[in-house]
């Protein structure tokens, strides 16, 4: 089984990343937070630097919906950067991104989206996958869908089974995957709520021919997920500590400020508190740091340090 590490905007940046190899290293690959601009920005270069990506099978995501600025954004990635593989982002529910059909909103123009991929895969000579949902406000297109993805050599096709509206609510359409499972010519990886060992069991026993499995939120409550999933101990408290202080050090030696600093790590701490017994009180700890100092004080405490 291999295990991807997905990409979650702000939250899954190459400082994570590294410090998340650091400690667990138990992910086959990362995928990098989405690029959005042919002109990519001081923040999404770093994010695709080699040096700063070593040891680590990286991905980098595109999100567009016009054909010649993923040809571009693709080609400076492989030219500058050396990759050889990047994937597109046809999940992003995010209102601003729907809104342009872009993201999971480029599901709802089909016709446009065959466009799209017959123009890509016709000028591009890098592997292309896909990060999709199974619609926008419901899943009715879904097998269209499908069909669309199988006349084109995606390399691999990364399923997670809501449609837009879902959000991150309810739970995944386990039958849609299903229908790629039954319809998908593409070697496929199934994504959504494998927040534990038991949710992976659950899943692999559902669909036993599926051989990868991708967690992001699930990663960020407990960075020793991976490890689990192999058969490993739970993290120890130190190494969760460690772990937590590390990413800190590596956001403070790049951001100016506490403020954006404490803005970082306080979103990353909505996720990570779910380690401990009473999350609530710990996030409520952590936001209460108005400091980098307070915020030292504060998981000290939480950590009994």
């Amino acid at each position: 089984m291999k295990l991807y590490l997905a990409p979650m905007e702000a939250l899954t940046g190459y400082i994570f990343r590294n410090v998340y190899n650091r400690y667990f290293g138990d992910a086959d690959r990362y995928f990098t937070p989405f690029i959005a601009s042919r002109k990519l920005n001081s923040k999404e270069k770093n994010d695709v630097l080699p040096e700063h990506n070593q040891n680590m099978d990286v991905i980098p995501q595109i999100l567009t919906n016009k054909s010649e600025e993923f040809c571009y954004i693709a080609s400076r990635l492989k030219e500058y950067y050396g990759y050889e593989e990047v994937n597109l982002n046809l999940g992003c529910p995010s209102g601003t991104v729907v809104a342009k059909n872009r993201g999971s909103g480029f599901l709802a123009v089909q016709d446009e989206l065959n466009r799209f991929f017959e123009e890509v895969f016709s000028r591009t000579d890098v592997r292309i996958s896909v990060k999709t949902r199974t619609g926008v406000e419901n899943n009715e297109n879904w097998e269209n869908i499908l069909k669309i993805y199988n006349e084109y050599p995606i390399s691999e096709l990364i399923i997670h089974p809501r449609c837009r509206k879902d959000g991150y609510g309810g739970k995944p359409n386990l039958e849609d995957f299903k229908k790629a499972v039954l319809i998908s010519r593409h070697s496929l990886c199934y994504n959504g709520d494998i927040n534990s060992v038991e949710d992976y069991n659950a899943i692999t026993k559902e669909f036993p021919t599926v051989d990868k499995i991708m967690c992001g939120r699930g990663i960020l409550m407990n960075p020793g997920l991976f490890s689990e999933i192999k058969g490993g101990r739970k993290a120890s408290p130190e190494t969760l500590y460690n772990f937590a202080n590390d990413l800190y050090k590596g956001y403070k030696e790049i951001m100016s400020g506490d403020r954006n600093v404490l803005f970082k790590l306080k979103e990353f701490w909505i996720y990570f508190s779910k380690n401990f017994e009473e999350p609530d009180k710990v996030l409520k700890m952590v936001r209460k740091a108005d400091t980098c100092i307070q915020y030292e004080v504060e998981v000290g405490r939480i950590f009994g340090i």
